[in-house]
């Protein structure tokens, strides 16, 4: 078995540490080649020391020094900037890139690992909401594989795919004429059943206690808001080539089944397990194969009751229908939508607005930025991006913005 060259892109955040946990486990199969962080340069060096990749990359030029100097001594190439984590999306030892930079910052970098040929497992739904045609058109003409890390995509793919392919490269999709849907699960986050009056006095603390998984806090609110799952059905849209009607969103408080595949003739597989995301994870790395991750076995005894609930309320969550609306629209407002949710989830995470602000800034952006042609290139998608977070933050948070 030969060994498989990892870029990790995004190593600092939870996709990232869960990831380098199942190399760890599995240093037979997998070697790092290349790490990629934000700013947490503590926390890369550590990864670098212990991993020992042939390439380091930080986002922020600013933590260079800091970066170099905690690795001094270390034998590794050592870059900033986005230039650096391009150049660590492509380093050329690697097979897999492992996409799990957060919002729309992973763009680029996924893009330059696919020009570059190499196999990508997907972390940064953003890379399809923002430019799903161009990533899509992307993979097809390089012929790369494209292996789903979301636990709800993942759970699609290992449903429609299984037992189709024994390569990442050219799967055949399963019957696909003979499905009927495809159901996405949401746990509910935080304010499951809770009304929009509710909703407006809550805290960013409040709104990170989720109840079932540790995500990162970008990821957290869109959970609590629901633009996660929005977002998601967008992703899915591109990832499995079904219409949107032909895409549900269903809440399951207790996040054991991480999606289904409903077929014509009545049948609904699924995929369970209990919510730990290195299965995904292991999946998309070793895919076709199943590795062990140290993942508790799902005991459906010992769990007890699961509980489907239709999709929430829209009046509390309306940011699920703002996503459905934006994939309507099409041309470039899937990038309008993205550019302004991450713009207003950093606004309520900094105290300048309040949680149902969120869906008010989408909204707007939606019906004001929305633009007349389909942006066809990246430098078109990341202009479009640029544009509305300028609109957005002249609209909404003047200078002198106050919580509110």
């Amino acid at each position: 078995m030969s060994i498989k060259n990892i870029s990790l892109l995004g190593s600092t955040g939870s996709i990232g540490v869960n990831t380098l946990d199942v190399v760890y486990r599995h240093a037979d199969r997998f070697r790092v080649v290349a790490l990629a962080a934000g700013r947490n340069v503590g926390l890369l060096a550590l990864q670098a020391r212990h991993f020992h990749p042939q390439i380091v990359a930080v986002y922020d030029p600013s933590v260079y020094l800091e970066l170099k100097a905690a690795l001094a001594g270390v034998k590794v190439e050592i870059v900033a900037g986005m230039e650096g984590v391009l150049a660590a999306a492509a380093w050329e030892s690697a097979d897999l890139v492992v996409s799990a930079i957060v919002g729309a910052a992973g763009l680029e970098p996924g893009l330059a690992a696919i020009h570059a040929g190499k196999d990508v497992a997907l972390a940064n739904k953003e890379s399809l909401v923002m430019a799903g045609e161009i990533f899509m058109r992307e993979i097809a003409r390089t012929g790369v594989g494209l292996l789903p890390v979301d636990s709800e995509h993942s759970a699609i793919f290992q449903v429609l795919y299984n037992g189709s392919a024994r390569d990442a490269r050219g799967v055949v999709m399963t019957n696909r004429d003979q499905v009927d849907r495809l159901i996405l699960t949401a746990s509910g986050g935080p304010f499951r059943g809770w009304k929009a009056g509710d909703l407006r006095g809550v805290t960013p603390e409040q709104a990170l206690a989720h109840p079932n998984w540790a995500m990162g806090r970008k990821i957290t609110i869109d959970s609590a808001t629901f633009m996660n799952k929005g977002l998601e059905v967008i992703e899915a849209f591109f990832l499995f080539g079904f219409p949107p009607d032909q895409i549900d969103v269903i809440v399951h408080p207790e996040s054991i089944v991480h999606s289904m595949v409903s077929y014509r003739d009545g049948s609904v597989l699924a995929q369970l397990g209990v919510p730990d995301m290195r299965t995904p994870i292991a999946v998309a790395m070793a895919w076709p194969d199943r590795i062990e991750t140290e993942v508790k076995t799902l005991d459906l005894v010992d769990r007890g009751a699961l509980h489907f609930l239709g999709p929430p309320e829209a009046g509390a969550f309306p940011c699920l229908g703002l996503a459905y609306e934006a994939l309507a629209m099409g041309r470039g407002a899937p990038a309008v939508l993205n550019a302004a949710n991450e713009v207003a989830v950093s606004a309520f995470l900094d105290g300048k607005i309040g949680f149902m602000q969120i869906p008010e800034f989408i909204e707007w952006s939606l019906a004001h930025v929305q633009p007349t042609m389909v942006p066809g290139t990246l430098a078109e998608i990341i202009e479009l991006d640029r544009v509305t977070r300028a609109k957005v933050r002249e609209r909404f948070l003047p200078t002198g913005t106050v919580a509110g």
